[in-house]
């Protein structure tokens, strides 16, 4: 059966993050993807020139319409934007029993803000209704009112943190960590799981964060445990990263090659 998985999230016309990053990753991953947009974004590779927040009660009623309809497997939560957002996705998630993968989008790779600093505590508060949250290095130091980690024994106190906000598992992205390979931790409340992975020397980085995440919830919605699923992911984006030379999409942070092991060349 092939899972369905919610994401919810903000708009990239540029494709190479959010909600379109998102439909990609859970499609090349196996699953069937849906979208609640949270925000609109006028942005590129290089930048974001504009953002425009949806209202809060039009995101719980998207979240609504499909839950009233169609079965929800997993949810992958992104970019949210604002405290009413937060507050409102919390309302409509309310008793689902799908494992919910959130990652907390504060920052985008060019370095405009995409949650205002006061959502921040708006954010803490929805940490408990996530299976697994997905943080990077920086977004973990602002969850934790911190400074950002530079060691793999810093990224396993903070990791320990993260956990006494409330999600069940962290999997904290070491790719900010400035190390010759880029590591991932999977830390749950009884074991620290260290990921292995290479670092690509590569400027196409543009929504792999969004695209892990999406991928862990396709994973997830199929039923893999947890460690599995998060191996499985970090996988499946090394080699979108690895495989993105073949894209030319823009002049700044390019986007990843989400169907790499599909489009060898043009459709028949």
């Amino acid at each position: 059966m092939i899972p369905n998985i919610l994401s919810i999230a903000g708009s990239d016309p540029s494709g190479g993050a959010g909600i379109q990053a998102d439909i990609k990753a859970i499609s090349a991953c196996g699953g069937y993807a849906m979208a609640v947009i949270t925000a609109l974004t006028a942005q590129n590779s290089c930048g974001v020139t504009g953002l425009l927040l949806v209202d809060p009660d039009f995101v719980a009623a998207q979240i609504a319409a499909i839950r009233a309809d169609i079965r929800i497997d997993a949810v992958k939560i992104g970019m949210l934007g604002s405290a009413g957002i937060i507050a409102a996705v919390a309302r409509a998630l309310a008793g689902l029993e799908a494992p919910v993968v959130l990652d907390p989008v504060m920052v985008a790779k060019s370095g405009d803000r995409l949650l205002v600093p006061e959502a921040v505590a708006a954010l803490r508060s929805l940490l408990p209704l996530a299976r697994v949250i997905t943080p990077n290095l920086p977004e973990a130091a602002d969850l934790l009112g911190t400074a950002e980690a530079r060691t793999r024994a810093e990224m396993e106190a903070q990791a320990r943190a993260l956990l006494g906000l409330g999600p069940q598992a962290v999997l904290l992205k070491g790719g900010h960590l400035g190390t010759a390979d880029s590591p991932d931790l999977l830390a749950t409340a009884d074991r620290l799981i260290w990921l292995p992975g290479p670092r690509h020397a590569t400027r196409h980085s543009h929504g792999t964060g969004c695209s892990l995440s999406a991928a862990l919830a396709a994973f997830l919605g199929q039923g893999l445990p947890l460690d599995e699923a998060a191996a499985r992911a970090k996988a499946w984006l090394s080699a979108a990263i690895a495989g993105a030379e073949a894209l030319t999409v823009g002049r700044g942070h390019g986007p990843v090659h989400h169907f790499h092991a599909f489009r060898t060349g043009p459709c028949a």
